[in-house]
Order: C-alpha cells, then structure tokens, then sequence
C-alpha cells in the first residue's frame, strides 16, 4: 500500500465543551495528543488538521501538524458529518484513490500507535473500513427502556439468560477510522458496511463529548501516569 495520511478533524466551535480541540489536558492543547502520537507512529507520509480556526491551526503547527488549507465555514457547523470533513480534506490535498487516510479525532486522547498499526493492518487485509471499539460492560441485550414511569425490558426472552451466555456487543470508541481514500470519497459509503474492529480496553475508551467525559479521561490519565 502507499503512504497514509491522517486527516484530524478540528473545529473551532464546539458548543458541549468550547474549544476542546486546544483545551489544557495534563500540560498540553488536547490535539496534541493524537499529533504525538500520530508522528511518533511512523506511518504517516502526513498528519494534516483540517480547522476553520486560526488559533487551532498555530496550534497543530507548534506540535508538528499539517495545515495546509483553512476549511470553508460551511462544513464547520454543528451539523457537518465527519465523513463530509475528510472528504473536503482528501480532495484538497489531491489524494490518489487507494491512499489509506486514517481519519482521528482531534481529542482522542488514548489512542496508541499499536492500535493506529492494527487498523492499518486491517485495512491492508481487505477491509473496507476499521475502527475503535470497546465492548460494553454488560449485555445491552437486557437493557431497559422508559414507557412512562416503568422500566420495560428490549428482549423479555433475553433476561432469564446469564450474561456469559449472551453475545458481547461493541460501541464506537471515537479514536479513528481508516479507509482508502476512494471510500471517503464515495458520498453513499458509511462506516459500518465492511468494518473491522480494532478493541480497545475499557481503560482507555473514553469518547470526550461532554464535560463528564473530560473529567473522567483526566482522572484516568493521571491514573495511568501513576502506574508508569
């Protein structure tokens, strides 16, 4: 396969947590987390930040990054797909159509350069997508939903059944994404048709969306420095 290249999505108008992208955790801009790490990789021709915003442009240059365009305010709103953002990146930057991009969020704080191998690795063995996930902690095949003020089980037939007997399911960390830049570019493409999964433990399957996310990856991260 050819040089890949990652695409980190960063915004400057995050409304649940402003200005994430560049938020102080443990020392550093948020986005430099997955920069480092991006780098030090060794698989990456370029990591290029795609960014409406000047001051997270400076910022993904002091740590290494790429910013070799400034995205239109149209795909910067709170309604723009992640895939539309890659897509715009991609045909920016002229991309041939089997170039592997690896798209990855601008506060994936844990992601590791074994994992962004795996994906890759993935990628290269015929799947059309891979992606981060983690197993949920228990069955969601006994989960509930609200009908009023009651609790009604999703599957009746399912709650009698111990929890090692029911299949594990898997949600969508929020780390990255790998695709050949032809998939980006095809408008009808989604995620999850021809995806594998690369697992990522519980430690480190924190998706930073609101301000009890952000807590909990800190105390998480000083947890693991703790240890090392």
């Amino acid at each position: 396969m050819v040089e890949a290249v990652a695409i980190i999505p960063a915004r400057g108008g995050s409304k649940r947590i402003p200005r994430k992208n560049i938020r102080d955790f443990a020392g550093k801009p948020a986005i430099a987390w997955p920069i480092e790490v991006a780098l030090a990789s060794g698989q990456f021709a370029k990591v290029v930040v795609s960014t409406d915003d000047q001051e997270i442009a400076y910022c993904a240059n002091l740590y290494g990054a790429e910013t070799p365009f400034l995205r239109d305010a149209s795909l910067s709103d709170d309604y723009t797909g992640t895939t539309d953002v890659v897509r715009d990146a991609v045909e920016r930057l002229g991309l041939g159509p089997d170039v592997p991009v690896c798209c990855i969020y601008a506060t994936a704080l844990f992601v590791s350069s074994e994992d962004l191998q795996t994906g890759y690795d993935l990628l290269a063995g015929g799947a059309t997508w891979s992606m981060t996930v983690s197993e949920y902690p228990t069955p969601i095949a006994r989960a509930y939903h609200r009908k009023g003020d009651a609790l009604v089980p999703r599957h009746p037939d399912k709650m009698p059944m111990r929890s090692q007997d029911l299949e594990s399911d898997y949600f969508d960390v929020g780390q990255f994404y790998w695709a050949k830049a032809h998939t980006w570019l095809d408008p009808e493409a989604v995620v999850w048709d021809g995806t594998a999964g690369v697992e990522v433990p519980a430690l480190r399957a924190v998706d930073i969306d609101t301000e009890e996310d952000w807590k909990r990856a800190e105390f998480l991260m000083s947890y693991m420095q703790a240890q090392t």
